[in-house]
């Protein structure tokens, strides 16, 4: 069921509501609290529209710190958001879910296709001012911990129809920097989810000097996958954990070389948090190029494909999507979630190769994938492995934690398990 409905106009947010505003001094105490002792984090994104196959009651909330409910999506009346694809219904019994189990509720505002009106809605004073408000009356309304600002490319276009301006990273700075001196804002949870390289500047170019999101931010959470997808120009790693020691053109983007540029940009390794994928990209890969050495010499790392001819993926790809938000033909995405190469016969229930699926483990990226010789349906993922690695790089470098899209993804906790053990997290059951 898809909802188009204001927080405002459902809850009557017109009614005048009461706060118990702290001092500035406690503020302040809380604030550095937060940043000078940060906990481990183990966070999710969890989709309100594959509620029906991923029920609250069956997530495994023990091995969570925090969960973020996903999507509140702008719109062009900064006085509004929405849940267009999400369940709005379904929130409240989230939060209280979450807070049952100790775990923090965030919801994230924006998105791949929820974040068109960032730049507008933090433009200049007076919609920044009504922004801050609009946060602020979902976080009370909903009893919300935080709130995840999704908005992954600010002087872009994004998908094709966003808003835009040169001088988006330094008007959300301004409205970061406003919402937290809000009495309220103060105490909220703030993160932001961030592509890979930090956000353009006003030159068009990466950021430099981001130092002052570490202030006003509890972390990022940098999204660590679509590095290659159906729109590369070969078939490569999702969601590398390096590429310094890949080839001159394989070199998009990794957690390596990620966290080392928003780093460098001013974010503290402690605010870094490093998100991982439970899921993976397909192709259509011809025999000859899987195997360019013959089966017995393995998988190419990046085989070319027919993307004239992109296979579907599992039950949550559609083969006829209808247009985007920008109005934009769509076709399947060939998405594999983890528990989806498990039922179409890609992997065994304990996530390993199934018999007759080829399978590699690239040592540069830290990533395998596996291969279908019969269909040609060529599968960039993680596993266990990966997964491993990637938690053994936030212990050693020191980052904050993982946050994985999404809850939903995993099979039996394979990926969640085997991350939370490298990553240096005590077992929930202890």
């Amino acid at each position: 069921m898809k909802y188009a409905l204001s927080f405002g106009a459902l809850l009557g947010l017109g009614a005048s509501i009461v706060f118990a505003y702290p001092s500035p001094h406690h503020r302040h105490v809380a604030q550095s609290l937060r940043r000078d002792s940060p906990g481990l984090v183990a966070a999710s994104w969890y989709t309100g529209w594959h509620a029906d196959d991923v029920p609250l009651a069956n997530v495994s909330w023990s091995k969570y710190t925090h969960m973020t409910y996903s999507f509140a999506v702008t719109s062009p009346d900064v006085t509004t958001l929405t849940l267009a694809d999400s369940d709005l219904a379904l929130l409240p019994e989230f939060v209280s879910t979450a807070h049952a189990n100790n775990v923090k509720a965030l919801v994230s505002i924006g998105g791949w296709t929820g974040g068109l009106y960032y730049s507008s809605s933090v433009a200049d004073d007076t919609n920044r001012t009504a922004f801050v408000k609009t946060v602020i009356d979902m976080a009370t309304n909903f009893s919300l911990d935080g709130i995840d600002f999704d908005w992954e490319y600010p002087n872009n276009i994004g998908i094709g129809c966003n808003t835009m301006s040169p001088n988006d990273v330094d008007n959300f700075l301004s409205f970061l920097q406003e919402l937290r001196a809000d009495p309220v804002g103060s105490q909220l949870f703030l993160t932001a989810a961030t592509p890979v390289f930090p956000w353009n500047d006003a030159t068009g170019n990466p950021a430099t000097n981001l130092t002052g999101f570490a202030d006003v931010l509890d972390y990022i959470a940098i999204m660590n996958y679509d590095i290659w997808g159906p729109w590369s120009t070969t078939a490569g790693p999702n969601a590398p954990l390096n590429d310094t020691c890949a080839s001159s053109g394989s070199k998009d983007g990794s957690a390596v070389s990620g966290v080392q540029a928003w780093n460098a940009a001013g974010i503290p390794l402690n605010q870094i948090v490093l998100g991982v994928a439970g899921y993976g990209h397909s192709f259509d890969v011809a025999s000859s190029a899987a195997f360019p050495n013959g089966e017995d010499g393995g998988l190419a790392s990046h085989p070319s494909f027919n993307a004239a001819d992109q296979p579907l993926g599992d039950a949550w790809d559609s083969a006829n999507p209808g247009p985007d938000v920008c109005g934009n033909p769509q076709g399947a995405e060939g998405d594999f979630d983890f528990w989806g190469l498990v039922v179409g016969g890609f992997l065994t229930d304990n996530g390993t190769a199934a018999p007759g699926i080829a399978y590699s483990f690239d040592e540069c990226s830290q990533t395998p994938y596996v291969y279908n010789a019969t269909s040609q349906v060529f599968v960039a993922y993680d596993d266990a492995q990966s997964f491993a690695a990637k938690g053994a790089f936030i212990n050693t470098t020191g980052l904050r934690g993982f946050a994985m899209w999404e809850t939903g993804s995993d099979f039996d906790d394979i990926l969640i398990d085997s991350i939370r053990g490298s990553a240096g997290f005590e077992d929930p059951e202890c």
